[in-house]
């Protein structure tokens, strides 16, 4: 076993990578115009540059499992690092559109062996009584980046140029790439497992059509089928991967850690509460400008508060765990997180300001408890034979959910905007009520938890409390 203080500075370094890649999957959304301009495009047309780069991680996430097991954790997590430092510094030196789709492409495939190999690397590495610190330390960037990297690119377009968006990942990615290079022992190991080649492209091309359907439906200015038939055609997809990984001997993605109930409580009932949750960056904003008439300034203040939420509670989370158990705190906080979407649905133009940071605040605190327990609570069970499929499997569900958190939001303000048609005095009525959408959907994702043993998880915090 490796010093703690090494063990530390590991969990560091890949939380350091975590959040470059999160960062970059919303950092240049109030870019954009800028970056039109400097294309010679139509702002809408660099949605594919956002797209492009969900899409990529979505498609090459499952194949960081196996390359890992191939060529060694450690070797592909620095070169992960590596193509996603070079190829985002290139896509600041860019001048076309589509040279940037490539290069952003190109960002998301760094970005999709990063995030999961480099978790791989901490849970092989940290034992079962320090995971809770340990993934605490993990589930802070993907909580921060989607709040404060709008904020930080705007900050940046208007004080210097979008292409600094980019360029000030090649200091931090060289630095990571040289931690990771000195700090991450050798694991290559000899391993001749056949790649799944049938696996690969089930996996990826359903998770681009799920994606992508979500990513056209949250843009496009009516609910119509088609932006609906690529997502269909994903799910039908994901389907036959699914029953293609239970029977095929040396399966891509490995299906074996859905046997624990500490595992599935995350893929189900955590997959839930993702969605839920990765819609609420993109819905207060909405509310806020659209529906109140905010400025973006006064917006981004107030998400602030979602932000301090997050950190404030951070030293907190891991007593809170090993005093109640997860299944107390899971549920309890869980019915939490559900009240604070719900006093979102009552916001009006009128509401003190000091009521908005309240909640907004609230909300932050239960976002970073529960998705440190359900991270956490994932790898409990989970032998170390199993923890690569685990992960990658785990690192599949997460990708996806989050991302298709924004659209769920779009989509339910479609919805509601048809069924709601808005009234005077009644500012975002459709807005507030997809936040009752969002607390039903969180809601039935504690269904999962409430299975649990009482006991769940005691194995991880006993020799901790000890």
């Amino acid at each position: 076993m490796i010093q703690l203080s090494k063990q530390t500075a590991i969990s560091l370094l890949v939380a350091g990578t975590f959040f470059m890649e999160n960062l970059d999957g919303t950092v240049i959304t109030t870019a954009v115009p800028s970056m039109a301009e400097s294309f010679g495009v139509e702002s809408v047309a660099l949605g594919i540059g956002v797209s492009a780069y969900l899409l990529a991680l979505g498609f090459f996430i499952p194949l960081s499992g196996w390359l890992a097991e191939r060529l060694g954790a450690r070797r592909i997590f620095s070169l992960a690092i590596l193509i996603f430092t070079l190829s985002s510094w290139c896509c600041g030196m860019t001048d076309h559109l589509w040279s940037f789709v490539g290069l952003r492409v190109l960002q998301g495939f760094g970005g999709a062996m990063m995030v999961p190999v480099g978790r791989l690397v901490v849970l092989r590495q940290t034992p079962k009584d320090q995971l809770i610190t340990t993934i605490a330390t993990l589930t802070w960037p993907a909580l921060v980046a989607p709040v404060i990297g709008p904020v930080i690119g705007g900050f940046i377009t208007s004080h210097w140029t979008w292409r600094w968006i980019f360029y000030l990942n090649l200091p931090l990615g060289l630095m990571a790439f040289a931690a990771a290079l000195w700090l991450i022992p050798s694991d290559r190991k000899a391993s001749d497992v056949p790649f799944d080649w049938r696996g690969f492209w089930l996996t990826g091309l359903a998770l681009i059509g799920l994606m992508g359907s979500a990513e056209w439906l949250g843009h496009a200015h009516d609910l119509r089928l088609t932006p609906m038939l690529p997502g269909l055609l994903g799910a039908g997809l994901l389907w036959v991967g699914i029953r293609h990984l239970r029977h095929s001997a040396h399966p891509l993605v490995s299906l074996a850690a859905l046997k624990y109930p500490t595992f599935r409580v995350t893929v189900f009932g955590g997959s839930c509460y993702r969605l839920a949750v990765g819609a609420v960056p993109f819905l207060l904003p909405l509310l806020f400008q659209v529906g109140f008439g905010m400025s973006a300034v006064r917006s981004g203040t107030l998400l602030m508060a979602v932000f301090a939420g997050n950190l404030l509670i951070k030293p907190a989370t891991t007593p809170l765990l090993r005093r109640y158990g997860f299944r107390t705190v899971m549920l309890a906080n869980g019915f939490t997180n559900c009240l604070g979407l719900l006093l979102c649905a009552f916001f009006t133009v009128n509401t003190p300001y000091w009521m908005l940071v309240s909640v907004l605040f609230l909300g932050g605190i239960t976002r970073s408890i529960q998705f440190t327990a359900y991270n956490t609570i994932a790898f409990a069970d989970v032998p170390p034979d199993e923890m690569s499929g685990a992960n990658t499997l785990f690192s599949t569900f997460l990708q996806l959910f989050m991302g298709l958190g924004a659209a769920f939001g779009a989509i339910s303000v479609r919805l509601l905007s048809v069924v709601l048609p808005a009234t005077a005095g009644h500012e975002g009525l459709e807005m507030r009520g997809a936040f009752v959408v969002l607390a039903i959907t969180s809601l039935i994702g504690l269904y999962d938890t409430f299975k649990l043993p009482q006991q769940v998880g005691e194995h991880v915090t006993k020799a901790a409390k000890a």
